[in-house]
């Protein structure tokens, strides 16, 4: 009786060690399971594309950093040390810049062509000499006008002579109104001969239309010239230069004639200080832009046409405003911005403090605060990727 208890005692506990064993293998693979899912769900919800299921992931995620940011400003850093630069805000003018690219220009860039068809024979001028408005520069052979001329001018001459004779008759009463008005109308028609052909003889003259440089020279005496795509010569005036480009649609109302602008020429290394000469009135529905065009001064004569300048305007200005360095404004898992400022500062150590700011706009290197910092706090703008909140700093 006791052999057959005993044998279902053993029996009992074999079958319940059989089961604990069962149930501590199936929590193993639950477990193991569970870790290789929890591994490569990420890329299995970036293969799946499912966007809630990416959504909440990085919700778990975000959610994950904060906690861990958050029990790391609950350690006791407050021992560890950092080797930090600071500065102390002050309240400074800021100004933003649009920065966009243009080439120079002049209006005082042409090819000179000959008005008259001719045998070129007189060429007054080479190339780099300076010359003034209304200069002669060449001279085209006029085929025999100047003959022209002076038979109208002879034939001018004896119709006037013939229209004082017979008015000074019909002053006093002698002659017929109609010998009065022939002679009259024989002296205007022959002083009109004479204009036109003055006129066509002025064209066999070739004259500077502005003061400037002769560049080029593409032709030489006693060559037969007419209008063509090469012309006589180039004129160019250095001293009336400007810079040519399209702004965007949005600044509208941000630039106007007067407006500073500097004007950096990569070519020479230089900025030059320029003005706003013309503001487009007309959108290119293509790139939604206007144009404008810059002035820019030439004492040295320095600029050249077609060279590509980089221009700097400025579109907002605040005269009271706290910047601190770009790079010392990082951000966080939730997206906000913060600084690390010192607190209780003694001159050469103080404890760092995390302090959220708001930022505005950024330029040259530097940020725009709008909220979170006053006039003479002190930040770190170096070695702030070292630091934590309540950490000793040394500067």
């Amino acid at each position: 009786m006791k052999s057959k208890n005993n044998e279902s005692l053993f029996l009992n506990k074999y079958i319940m060690n059989k089961r604990i064993l069962l149930l501590a293998i199936l929590a193993l693979v639950i477990v193991s399971c569970s870790k290789r899912n929890k591994t490569a769900t990420v890329d299995e919800l970036v293969k799946s594309k499912d966007v809630k299921a990416l959504n909440t992931k990085k919700t778990e995620l975000q959610s994950d950093i904060a906690k861990i940011e958050e029990a790391l400003s609950k350690l006791d850093v407050k021992k560890l040390e950092a080797l930090v630069a600071v500065s102390e805000v002050k309240e400074t003018t800021f100004n933003h810049y649009l920065d966009i690219q243009g080439s120079i220009d002049t209006k005082e860039n042409v090819i000179i062509q000959p008005e008259f068809n001719g045998t070129l024979t007189a060429l007054n001028v080479k190339p780099g000499q300076h010359v003034t408005k209304g200069q002669v520069l060449g001279i085209v052979d006029d085929a025999g006008i100047s003959q022209q001329l002076a038979s109208a001018e002879t034939q001018y001459n004896l119709a006037k002579t013939t229209y004082d004779r017979q008015k000074n008759l019909w002053d006093k009463k002698i002659g017929s109104e109609i010998q009065f008005l022939q002679a009259q109308t024989q002296m205007n028609t022959a002083q009109k001969a004479v204009a036109q052909i003055k006129a066509q003889l002025a064209k066999t003259v070739i004259k500077a239309p502005f003061t400037g440089t002769i560049d080029e020279v593409f032709v030489e005496k006693g060559q037969v010239v007419a209008s063509s795509v090469q012309g006589l010569m180039r004129i160019v005036n250095l001293g009336n230069m400007y810079v040519s480009t399209s702004v965007p649609e949005s600044y509208i109302g941000k630039l106007k004639v007067g407006t500073e602008v500097d004007v950096f020429l990569t070519s020479l290394n230089k900025t030059y200080k320029g003005k706003v000469r013309q503001v487009g009135n007309f959108i290119n529905p293509n790139n939604r832009s206007f144009g404008i065009e810059v002035s820019v001064p030439n004492p040295e004569n320095l600029l050249r046409p077609n060279q590509v300048a980089k221009l700097k305007i400025i579109d907002y200005v605040n005269p009271k405003a706290i910047v601190v360095p770009t790079n010392v404004v990082q951000e966080d898992a939730k997206g906000d911005k913060y600084v690390y400022a010192v607190e209780g500062s003694n001159g050469k150590t103080g404890t760092a403090k995390k302090i959220k700011v708001t930022i505005g706009k950024s330029s040259d290197n530097v940020t725009e605060i709008l909220s979170g910092l006053s006039n003479k706090d002190i930040v770190v703008n170096e070695g702030v990727n070292t630091i934590s909140e309540g950490m000793k700093l040394n500067f």
